[in-house]
């Protein structure tokens, strides 16, 4: 079976589906209306979602056929007049998962509240024994020790044992796979400092004149209007592109406890950070570096680094952009922790849209698209199932954290600090001269 392409969409009476069936007959479709549950199927294709609200079968319902374009629309009608559906551009997760009856999980993680409480809570609903098995393999206590985690949610492991060739090109870190995260910390900060370029930044920091040019540049949520923020997701639309990738995307259930769960924010922070730095960098118009950019800003992605405060990974990022890219200015930085601001203010749909942009920038690259399966994939799948009261959240504490350039410099490092000073002290000493002279 094929699943069609597919929109929803609402007023405030109807909940309207708009399916693309080329090549059908109407004698040969088949719906099934039953609450939250909508199948349709006109061989060879099929859909089946699980709705945000539940819908009814009454009569009032409507449908068109477009012959030429191969459009079905159908208008069914809400169950309770004037509400809202949430989530409609979230197609995947509208998609239920394969080999199940339904998107709910079948393990449930029952989680308090707060930032980290990003799951959605499912009813109890029978086992489905016919769930897919595996073969058990036996695995030894001392692999299961030697092997590292990491990806999304430190879930992964061994993928690198098997990518040895690909493993300079993506990540800096060497054998991942036997490195804990202590070390891999300790490794990413001596990088740094040893990397530190005082030239490179005096030279941004005195001849600032293109970096001030970036700093105008406005970034496509700028165009959101307040309105459109408070309603989030309503306010972004999404490319064919995108809606395509987003039902090829598997839907399945995250099963994290309460640390995982945080630094899975915290990660996602660190990536839309350096999401942020690129496009404002490119103006929008990524190139053959944007992969690189991405990949090199984030701890995340380039060292596998797990965060457990907002202060670490605004310190992270940081250094890593006074030591990387091709700007390296702390204005930059803070433009960029303004722009990630704007973007989990503006809602899920907002956040989900950079997702798949990267997922792009990487998909469309021959090392990187090693990051998608380990992080962007699994993101572009798990924020369109979390709560919007956990991105609202995000703005106020990257916020809350001091990110001032004088403060920066003194949480960055200790030893980047003193190349800094001792470089501008080496440029006063020769303007003072020179003023004598």
């Amino acid at each position: 079976m094929i699943t069609p392409a597919f929109e929803l969409s609402q007023d405030p009476t109807f909940l309207i589906l708009t399916i693309r069936v080329p090549y059908t007959r109407t004698s040969e479709f088949d719906l099934y209306i039953d609450g939250d549950d909508f199948k349709f199927y006109a061989k060879p294709y099929f859909l089946r979602l699980t709705l945000p609200g539940k819908i009814v079968e009454d009569g009032r319902e409507k449908a068109t056929f477009d012959i030429d374009k191969g459009l079905f629309t159908l208008h069914v009608p809400k169950e309770t007049a004037g509400e809202h559906f949430e989530g409609l551009q979230m197609l995947t997760s509208l998609l239920a998962p394969k080999g199940s009856r339904s998107a709910k999980p079948l393990v449930e993680d029952m989680a308090c509240s707060g930032i980290v409480d990003g799951e959605e809570e499912d009813d109890e609903e029978e086992f489905d024994w016919q769930v897919e098995q595996e073969v058990y393999m036996d695995t030894s206590e001392e692999q299961l020790k030697e092997l590292q985690k990491y990806g999304f949610g430190s879930q992964r492991s061994g993928v690198f044992t098997r990518l040895q060739e690909e493993l300079s090109d993506v990540i800096d870190i060497q054998n991942p796979d036997r490195t804990t995260g202590s070390e891999r910390r300790r490794k990413r900060l001596d990088a740094e400092t040893s990397i530190f370029c005082p030239d490179h930044y005096l030279a941004d920091l005195f001849e600032d004149e293109e970096i001030q040019g970036l700093l105008k540049f406005l970034p496509w949520w700028s165009d959101l209007c307040p309105d459109s923020i408070r309603q989030g997701e309503a306010a972004v639309s999404f490319t064919d592109d995108e809606k395509e990738q987003l039902r090829k995307f598997t839907n399945h259930s995250y099963i994290l406890d309460k640390k995982s769960r945080f630094q899975v924010w915290l990660s996602l922070v660190d990536i839309i950070l350096a999401y942020c730095y690129e496009l404002r960098t490119t103006e929008g118009e990524h190139n053959v570096e944007s992969p690189w950019t991405i990949r090199k800003l984030s701890g995340t992605l380039c060292w596998l680094e797990t965060y457990s405060s907002m202060q670490e990974v605004l310190v992270s990022f940081g250094r890593r952009v006074l030591c990387y890219p091709l700007y390296r200015h702390f204005s930059l930085v803070s433009a960029a922790v303004q722009d990630a601001a704007r973007v989990f203010q503006s809602g899920k749909a907002c956040v989900l849209k950079c997702l798949l942009d990267i997922h792009k920038v990487f998909r469309e690259n021959e090392p990187a698209y090693i990051l998608n399966d380990l992080y962007i994939t699994d993101y572009c799948v798990w924020i369109q199932r979390v709560k919007a009261c956990g991105l609202y959240c995000l703005p106020q504490c990257c916020s809350g954290v001091p990110m001032t350039e004088t403060e920066a410099s003194v949480t960055v490092h200790t030893d980047l600090k003193k190349q800094m000073d001792s470089a501008l002290c080496s440029t006063r000493c020769v303007s003072t001269r020179e003023r004598s002279v």
